[in-house]
């Protein structure tokens, strides 16, 4: 199966960028990882070249290895970039990655830990989707999931599956034939804006309420997606992103700071030890993509066994 791989990304989330290309590499991945991106390059793809293959104005490609590229395309946007998901998914299969047969979202802050056939395996049962920790145990007859009914309503959209739990929307996986979950994804965003006057520029929970039909933006019209969608689904518990204890397939970084910016020993006497995530991502530093030097990895390493250690016997959870 032709699989490709795209995040989006913008500021010092580059350094997420090149965990997350580390460890697809890593763990069997070849082929191409799309990159939309806001501003400048990562100093570490200053060897990028112009690619007019790309179909995209200004797109580059830093060629890792022989069957391995990152490919970078621009986007000039006012949009915040999670509300751009699904239409950069759709906008790559319509221009450079027409052929492939599946496509990957995963977030900048999320690095993979095991063999990439397994998410070429899983991709084949439905759109691969992922759990929240929060509000994890979301039933039909949930009061958030009524208010969004009005919404699917409104929208002129019908649910067509009960879904029982809240999804992730920091990744998932699609095969072509599942094109219409994108759409789905889309048009709902699409919906907020236009309807309920929803801010496409930000990613906000301050000024939102949990019960807010857009409480967390793009994730609420990717659960709203999930519901309304025909395409199957095949979905995992939050152990899979590490969340929570006895994951295998990825860790994703939520919150701040991130792994890259984490004084661990610091954070560990306030009573905060190095997370699964954290671990997981100094694991992906270094190769093939080198953002720092071996003694910098070394000294993060060794911080965060301090931290762990401290964490043994003080942490506020």
């Amino acid at each position: 199966m032709k699989s490709v791989v795209c995040t989006l990304f913008e500021g010092n989330y580059h350094h997420g960028l090149a965990g997350l290309s580390n460890s697809l590499f890593n763990n069997g991945f070849r082929g191409d990882l799309f990159v939309g991106y806001r501003g400048d390059l990562p100093p570490w793809a200053n060897s990028a070249y112009a690619n007019s293959d790309l179909e995209w104005d200004n797109g580059k490609t830093l060629k890792i290895a022989e069957d391995f590229k990152v490919h970078f395309l621009p986007i000039v946007t006012d949009w915040h970039l999670a509300n751009l998901k699904p239409d950069f998914m759709l906008n790559l299969w319509s221009s450079s990655a027409k052929d492939a047969e599946s496509i990957f979202y995963f977030d900048p802050d999320i690095v993979i830990k095991c063999s990439w056939l397994f998410y070429e395996k899983w991709v084949n049962f439905g759109v691969a989707l992922v759990h929240e920790i929060i509000s994890n145990d979301c039933p039909p007859n949930h009061p958030k999931r009524s208010i969004w009914n009005e919404v699917i309503d409104k929208i002129d959209m019908k649910v067509e599956r009960d879904i029982h739990s809240y999804i992730n929307s920091g990744f998932c996986g699609v095969k072509k034939s599942n094109i219409e979950f994108l759409e789905t994804w889309s048009k709902v965003i699409q919906s907020f804006i236009d309807s309920f006057g929803f801010s496409i520029k930000h990613f906000d929970f301050k000024n939102f309420q949990p019960w807010d039909i857009y409480f967390a933006g793009d994730q609420d019209a990717f659960n709203i997606a999930a519901m309304c969608s025909k395409s199957p689904l095949s979905e995992m518990g939050p152990e899979a992103t590490d969340f929570i204890h006895g994951g295998f397939t990825m860790s994703h970084a939520v919150g701040s700071p991130k792994p890259w910016d984490k004084p661990f020993i610091l954070s560990a006497l306030k009573g905060i030890p190095p997370s699964f995530a954290d671990k997981a991502y100094w694991n992906n530093v270094g190769l093939p993509i080198d953002t720092c030097s071996k003694s910098t990895i070394k000294l993060k390493k060794i911080s965060i066994k301090i931290a762990s250690v401290i964490g043994r016997f003080y942490r506020k959870y």
